[in-house]
């Protein structure tokens, strides 16, 4: 019987690359925070991986691996398919060791990420925009590299890249030595990061229980260790882009499987709340990626109390043109913005009684779209309404069917919903 030998990045590899990455990677603070520590009865630090230069820890794999190319490799260039920090970490790698780079990117990738992509790998990076999705642009990337014989960068499955994410697994262990830590949370996305750090904490810390955290809409790694195999998803949610894969890779699945106490989904919806809770009270901003370790501490409340807790945040690369859709999924999350078809009867003051009469005090209207049809007993509006409190939904919806204005609720009809949010 042929068995294959799970690859685990082993401790020398990796401080081999912490020496390398020295000069190029910042140590990042651990910081405590006063706030969630409170709320949680623990002490909860953060790992600020979005303080590196690229605002994502993404450039301590990136590097370790371009700087141990041979120099046909070197010659011949790279290329990486990544619409996100991965992209950020290789363009800045290129740059630094001079290597030649293609840097393939989804057509919809936000202008200004293909911006910072560009500042930070200059001359030394072409930008191919092309497909709709990461897959796309993955799929051309590959007939790139064969057709050119170019080396390919992959952002997980890779054991250079494994290895210089470990890194930040050992500085946490580092900065961490008078006290030891009970639970540290990272995001999974493709799980480079998480095999990596993961190793490096059994190894040295075998009592830490190390809980990995996916968006609910892109559940690849969960799926894949609860089916014991690497599974593909058919579907996901894109919203959470640094860590919404379809496929995790071979290597860091089979890390994982072995070393991640629990991998857990957290509702996208939350992610937006931590998101706006982390800018609006502790100044800092995240990316969706970024809030997902922290979004996942209410699901372990009470086993948090009196421990002490490290959170990664993986980065800060957050598009501020999404700032809308972010407070409309956290509110929706919170149950308080609902989305109805309202009849209107054809006749004068309809609209007036329905905003007097219906309308709690403290409701608010936030999305109106009407359509006025001739000869109809009643026009019908989309109307979305923001509450002060979820506990105003029902007598809403009472006081709507009572005056005939109650059409249909939107919320959970997911089909016709995507078309509002």
């Amino acid at each position: 019987m042929h068995t294959t030998l799970t690859y685990f990045p082993s401790l020398k590899n990796v401080e081999a690359a912490a020496k390398r990455l020295s000069a190029v990677v910042s140590l990042t603070p651990l910081s405590k925070n006063i706030r969630y520590s409170n709320e949680f009865d623990c002490n909860i630090v953060f790992k600020r991986e979005d303080l590196q230069q690229v605002r994502s820890y993404k450039i301590r794999g990136a590097y370790n691996k371009m700087s141990l190319l041979s120099e046909s490799e070197i010659e011949n260039g790279i290329v990486c398919a990544s619409a996100g920090n991965h992209a950020q970490g290789v363009a800045l790698s290129c740059k630094l060791l001079k290597i030649r780079g293609s840097i393939y990117m989804p057509a919809p990738t936000p202008n200004q990420k293909v911006e910072q992509v560009k500042m930070f790998g200059e001359d030394f990076i072409d930008i191919v925009l092309v497909g709709d999705t990461f897959d796309d642009s993955y799929h051309a990337a590959m007939l790139e590299c064969e057709r050119l014989n170019k080396t390919f960068i992959h952002p997980f499955n890779d054991e250079k890249v494994i290895e210089g994410q470990a890194t930040v697994g050992l500085e946490i262990l580092e900065q961490t030595e008078e006290q030891p830590i009970d639970y540290i949370f990272i995001p999974v996305g493709g799980g480079g990061l998480a095999s990596g750090l993961s190793t490096m904490v059994k190894q040295l810390s075998p009592n830490t229980k190390i809980i990995g955290v996916e968006p609910e809409g892109a559940p690849s790694m969960s799926m894949s260790i609860q089916k014991d195999r690497v599974v593909e998803l058919k579907n996901i949610e894109r919203f959470v882009d640094g860590a919404a894969v379809r496929r995790v890779g071979e290597k860091t699945f089979e890390i994982c499987k072995k070393n991640l106490d629990a991998v857990i989904t957290v509702p996208e919806g939350k992610i937006c709340q931590t998101i706006l809770e982390l800018y609006n009270k502790d100044a800092i901003v995240v990316e969706p990626a970024g809030a997902l370790s922290i979004s996942a501490l209410d699901f372990y409340k009470e086993e948090l109390k009196g421990k002490n807790v490290v959170c990664l945040i993986s980065g800060s690369n957050n598009d501020i043109t999404r700032t809308p859709e972010i407070k409309e999924r956290a509110l929706l999350h919170a149950n308080l913005k609902h989305y109805f078809i309202i009849k209107f009867p054809q006749r004068a003051g309809a609209l007036r009684e329905f905003v007097v009469e219906i309308l709690g005090p403290n409701d608010d209207i936030t999305h109106f779209e009407y359509n006025k049809k001739v000869n109809r007993e009643n026009d019908v509006a989309v109307v979305g309404i923001q509450l002060n409190s979820p506990i105003d939904l029902q007598p809403l919806i009472t006081k709507m069917k009572l005056h005939n204005f109650y059409g249909d609720y939107l919320n959970d009809k997911p089909d016709l919903f995507q078309f509002l949010v």
